[in-house]
């Protein structure tokens, strides 16, 4: 087909008609030789042919005849100037069964670069990086030699935000050997990544725990003449902080003196948060007064992290003081200084009277309260054998209007089991629902275990089958609680069947597992078939021992209970304390101690 005899057709028009279009790829020819849309010209006919895209009309129908590579490198080019069709218009073409190569990529990364679209380049590149591991023949290597070699002395800059959104992506994906390959391998070019791109790699490295890595690129980095910021200092700092080497952090800080850089809220914060992660809140509240006292800007965050570390460990009293000194420098408490800190602290610690406090005293100062903090006092006032009182705070906090989220509402669904209350869990977990709120097995297992309290073992059989039904794979709490509720209902043959599922899901019932049968079978009054269990059991442990000396003790079998303590006595093996105390417990109300 002559070109005189088919008729090009506009760029925006074609990419509209996508559909149309018949593709065929020419990798071989596009790998080894580059061609880009201003080299075409009327003397190379065959050329031309073969790399343009042309529309022929024929009877209103429109048919798109081959698109190889260079033909798209063609249409990059001409949307050089409007980006967001240029990346779309070169996904539409990787849909559609068009296999991209080295220079089709490499376009649409140098329109990217140009505009500085970072975010999606780094995407882009991220795919490169996951279809080469997927044994593609696309290799990032590749990619980045041409990079190097095609774009011109000028688009420098260009070509470093491509590197720099290299490494990003390997970082992304945690192939962190291969970010610092491609890092030192341009760094010794022309042109390298950016100080922003080092800082970024040695930061991830630090969170991923590997500090000796990061600590290292800090030193080759220097080797190599790059001159660390404040923030690369900082993040060194945090490094050395992060594994308790405070001497070197401290040399850092020298450093830092003898390059004329100075030091600023963030490398301060860094040293006095290590000092906090390793139990030294005390001396972390040292260094930030003693900042304080040479007018060294410390921010919330600062004074946050020292009452964080307090909370720790357990100086409650202390992260108050902290907080206070905090407001006297004018600085004012955000929600993660009273509810990330404090509140959960004495929550934590089951002070629910302080906690309740501190919490009105956020509120009194125009601090909103959050789901964390909610979740926190609501499951406080559980632990406590308060569910009552919980269930009451949860209704204040939905009519002062408070997101509540998924943990919030388990909390209440299990205080509301405990109370007996099932109409009303049930209720709540139907309000989950309509709300779209992702249910997991925790909430499903939540309400299983009311059911099982109340001995309402078909409609926790009935829920548990729906949340299989839901998708979710039940784990071993699941079938622990479920175990349990059909021991204790006197229903053995229930529960072992329950055990052959469990180890069909490759589930091993554990100690805790086989405890609750044998409790829950001696409440069930089925002592005989308890015994026949721990006979047959393997590998029996202390604490089975116990749960059968609880057992008897439950179903009022106070003599067997003190014949296999005795037995066990002997054997020099002693069952729990607690166990020791029902047994005596049991033996008085028997009138059989003496």
């Amino acid at each position: 087909m002559r070109v005189s005899a088919i008729r090009p057709v506009h760029v925006k028009y074609l990419f509209k008609n996508l559909q149309f279009i018949r593709f065929q790829s020419v990798p071989s020819l596009a790998h080894f030789n580059p061609y880009y849309a201003d080299s075409f010209s009327d003397e190379s006919d065959s050329d031309t042919e073969n790399n343009i895209i042309c529309v022929e009309k024929s009877n209103s129908n429109i048919n798109v005849v081959e698109l190889s590579s260079n033909g798209v490198i063609e249409i990059l080019n001409n949307l050089k100037k409007e980006p967001i069709f240029a990346l779309s218009f070169f996904y539409q073409l990787k849909e559609r069964g068009f296999l991209h190569d080295v220079w089709t990529y490499m376009e649409i990364i140098k329109i990217l670069c140009y505009w500085g679209m970072n975010r999606k380049l780094v995407c882009l590149l991220s795919e490169v990086i996951k279809l080469e591991k997927e044994h593609f023949s696309l290799q990032v290597m590749d990619l980045l030699e041409a990079m190097v070699k095609g774009i011109k002395s000028e688009d420098l800059s260009s070509l470093g935000r491509a590197i720099d959104a290299l490494i990003k992506a390997y970082v992304s994906l945690g192939m962190f050997d291969e970010a610092i390959d491609i890092l030192f391998k341009t760094k010794r070019r022309v042109v390298g990544p950016c100080l922003l791109s080092c800082n970024f790699l040695i930061n991830r490295l630090v969170e991923h725990e590997k500090v000796d890595m990061a600590v290292e690129i800090y030193k080759q980095l220097k080797w190599l003449g790059q001159s660390p910021n404040v923030y690369t200092y900082g993040i060194v700092i945090k490094a050395y902080c992060r594994k308790g080497s405070f001497e070197e952090a401290v040399h850092v800080f020298r450093e830092m003196e003898e390059a004329g850089v100075t030091p600023n809220v963030f490398t301060y914060t860094a040293y006095v948060q290590g000092l906090c992660e390793h139990g030294r809140s005390d001396l972390g509240y040292e260094v930030l007064r003693a900042l304080k006292g040479e007018n060294v800007p410390i921010d919330v965050y600062g004074y946050t992290v020292v009452i964080r570390g307090f909370v720790k460990e357990k100086k409650l009293k202390e992260a108050e003081i902290v907080l206070v000194d905090m407001e006297n420098e004018g600085l004012v408490p955000d929600e993660y200084s009273y509810g990330g800190a404090l509140i959960q602290g004495y929550c934590k610690s089951r002070n629910i009277m302080k906690a309740l406090a501190v919490h009105n005293e956020m509120a009194t100062k125009g601090i909103k309260t959050n789901c964390v903090m909610v979740s926190s006092i609501l499951q406080c006032l559980c632990q406590i054998g308060m569910a009552p009182e919980a269930v009451d705070q949860y209704k204040n906090f939905k009519d002062l209007g408070v997101l509540l989220d998924e943990i919030a509402y388990n909390v209440v669904i299990d205080a509301l089991c405990k109370m007996g209350n099932l109409n009303e869990a049930v209720w709540l977990l139907d309000e989950m629902k309509a709300k779209k709120m992702v249910l997991d097995i925790v909430h499903y297992t939540t309400l299983i275990n009311g059911y099982c309290l109340q001995g309402k073992m078909f409609d926790a059989l009935s829920l548990f089958k729906e949340m299989k039904e839901k998708g979710l794979q039940p784990d071993l709490i699941t079938y622990n609680v479920l175990v349990g509720g059909f021991s204790r209902s006197g229903l053995a043959e229930d529960a072992f069947l329950l055990l052959d599922d469990m180890r069909g899901l490759g589930l091993i019932p554990g100690t805790a597992t086989h405890n609750l049968i044998i409790e829950g079978l001696c409440l069930g009054r089925k002592v005989k078939e308890t015994e026949m269990y721990l006979y047959r059991l393997e590998d029996k442990s202390i604490e089975n021992y116990s749960a059968m000396v609880n057992g008897y003790c439950e179903s009022d079998n106070a003599t067997k209970a003190y014949k296999l303590f005795v037995m066990l006595f002997k054997e020099g093996r002693y069952v729990k304390k607690t166990s020791r105390l029902k047994l005596l417990s049991t033996l008085c109300l028997e009138g059989e101690y003496d």
